[in-house]
């Protein structure tokens, strides 16, 4: 990867927070941040939405519940600005999200096999919220995961890469997991047109396991009614994961190599995805994890180009794995932004993780988080048009 100022700014540490009664910061590029109210929960509790512009003309939205991604506008190669991402237009639409759009999914994002672990000596059992196959799994973090939390908000200044910092804190026993969790999420928007989304993460009492994932789902037209399966996608990974019928992974690495999960070069998504392969019609598409190459630190995990805009986001991470869904569940009848009804097919999520299932699978990358240790997870989104 090349590492751009923006870049090194973004891991950097020494960041200023600002206080919630801080609206709006002009801080001498075009890069501004705004904070309004986005509405309140139904126990009474205020919800607020931040607003990023770089000096480019894109847009990052983002609000305290859920620390979702609400919307980021990009322009196109003729100048058009459009909202790249599925979601809702408003909290109440956000608060019937099911489909996990923008979110930030965890204690642990992706699946668990029966929603059942062992760590130190003791059984764990979580909330078993997802059949495929009619094989009940915990799917990202249970039933009132991160995803459908209020976290708190504060604005982060940073010349050319404004911010919002958004904090959790996750009991002891919270939908079954193990130890207090503090997670800290930061967006950042630059000047460089990187969305970066971080977490770091600390736990107290016990040790836990940790696969806090970002989940947008990506349309890169100018029509979120189109499909995903006209976008151009490359992932640098010789190997991804197979799964049984429950979309839990075997344990086995299998090649790409010769099958419909070679992204190795440019590849449009629909050329293969209704291939004869066992493994895409248990998935009923794609809906697996890719092995990434191995390397130090953030590195390329993805390319996704849409030819029509004109528009290409290149995904950097630290993350061992890369979660790519094609949008596979997605079936016409949630009535999304400006009410409109996303078919199937019609975004696709990239999602950076640790191995699904990892608990329970030895020879996968370890996913416990012990006290006095610290989880990182960095996910820059770089744009160009």
């Amino acid at each position: 990867m090349k590492t751009t100022p923006a870049i090194l700014a973004l891991l950097s540490l020494g960041l200023i927070g600002c206080s919630k009664e801080t609206t709006t910061i002009n801080i001498g590029s075009a890069n501004t941040i705004k904070e309004e109210s986005y509405g309140k929960l139904k126990d009474g509790r205020d919800v607020s939405l931040f607003t990023i512009t770089n000096k480019n003309g894109m847009v990052a939205r983002i609000t305290e519940y859920g620390a979702i991604l609400v919307g980021l506008d990009v322009p196109d190669k003729s100048g058009t600005v459009s909202d790249v991402t599925h979601g809702y237009d408003t909290l109440d639409g956000w608060l019937t999200n099911t489909s996990y759009f923008g979110s930030t999914v965890g204690r642990y994002g992706n699946r668990i096999a029966h929603g059942k672990f062992s760590l130190d000596g003791v059984d764990y059992t979580l909330a078993t919220n997802n059949e495929p196959g009619g094989i009940p799994c915990a799917l990202h973090g249970g039933k009132v995961g991160f995803d459908k939390v209020l976290w708190s908000g504060e604005i982060v200044e940073q010349p050319g890469a404004n911010g919002v910092k958004l904090t959790y804190v996750s009991k002891d026993g919270e939908e079954g997991y193990p130890g207090e969790l503090t997670t800290v999420v930061t967006y950042r928007l630059t000047d460089d047109n990187e969305l970066a989304w971080e977490v770091n993460a600390t736990v107290t009492g016990k040790s836990t396991p940790i696969n806090i994932v970002h989940h947008s789902y990506w349309n890169l037209s100018n029509d979120q009614m189109s499909l995903i399966n006209d976008h151009i996608l490359t992932i640098p990974s010789d190997q991804f994961l197979p799964t049984d019928a429950g979309l839990i992974p075997t344990g086995k690495f299998a090649p790409v190599a010769g099958t419909p999960f070679d992204f190795t070069k440019p590849t449009t998504i629909g050329d293969r995805v209704d291939a004869d392969n066992e493994a895409l019609k248990l998935g009923l598409g794609y809906d697996h994890c890719w092995v990434l190459r191995e390397g130090k630190g953030v590195r390329l995990a993805a390319t996704l180009n849409d030819p029509k805009s004109g528009r290409t986001m290149e995904l950097f991470s630290d993350q061992p794995g890369l979660q790519f869904y094609g949008g596979n569940f997605l079936d016409g009848t949630v009535a999304g932004k400006n009410g409109q009804k996303y078919p199937h097919r019609s975004a696709c999520c990239l999602e950076t993780e640790v191995f699904p299932d990892s608990p329970n699978q030895p020879n996968f990358p370890s996913c416990i988080l012990k006290p006095g240790e610290t989880y990182t997870h960095t996910m820059i989104h770089k744009f160009s048009w």
